[in-house]
């Protein structure tokens, strides 16, 4: 399985984020599973991927040719190059089996935000689990929550995420969540 993890790359955060971000990576590894993410050396993507290394696993990371040009990338991790953030965030998606959304800032925000609207518009189908470390996603849910109670979107469409309290329970969700069925597409809109 491969696992895409969406997550901090700044370097100054608490150690329960850090100890989260590391454990997934061990425990991806453990189980044989590839950690794909955008291939930052700091903050929970570095800890995510160095922790996965460190106990035998497979990472892939997928970084723009501008970012390899400002010496981001990690040090230790396969690299695809891309063109630019458009098509990191393409094959960060069409790579995966799964996604895992660890705490992050606006990057990590967006990359959750559109991969939630592709899977609503049936454009990826995969699980999407969003790892909820110290309640940091807690505002994030209720907002989608208030968007479902308001008709902004339908109730049905708070099925595209799944939210884990541990990162044993992000990949027990990974493995067991059911795909998104592409009939949706019809539904993706309130009429």
């Amino acid at each position: 399985m491969k696992i895409t993890v969406y997550a901090a790359s700044s370097g100054q955060l608490g150690q329960a984020y850090i100890d989260n971000a590391q454990a997934l990576g061990r425990l991806l590894a453990a189980k044989g599973y590839t950690l794909i993410n955008g291939a930052g050396r700091m903050g929970l993507m570095g800890a995510s991927c160095d922790a996965c290394l460190a106990a035998g696993g497979e990472a892939l990371g997928i970084i723009p040719r501008f970012m390899v040009e400002q010496g981001w990338q990690h040090p230790s991790q396969p690299l695809l190059i891309t063109a630019d953030m458009h098509e990191r965030k393409e094959k960060l998606a069409d790579l995966s089996d799964a996604c895992i959304a660890l705490p992050g800032g606006v990057g990590t925000l967006e990359e959750l935000i559109e991969i939630i609207t592709w899977k609503q518009l049936g454009l990826y189908l995969k699980p999407i689990i969003i790892l909820n470390t110290c309640g940091y996603y807690d505002p994030l849910l209720a907002q989608l929550d208030r968007a479902a109670d308001e008709r902004f979107m339908r109730e049905g469409h708070k099925a595209i995420w799944r939210v884990a309290a541990t990162p044993e329970e992000a990949i027990l969700l990974a493995e067991t969540t059911p795909l998104w069925d592409k009939r949706v597409q019809k539904f993706a809109a309130l009429t």
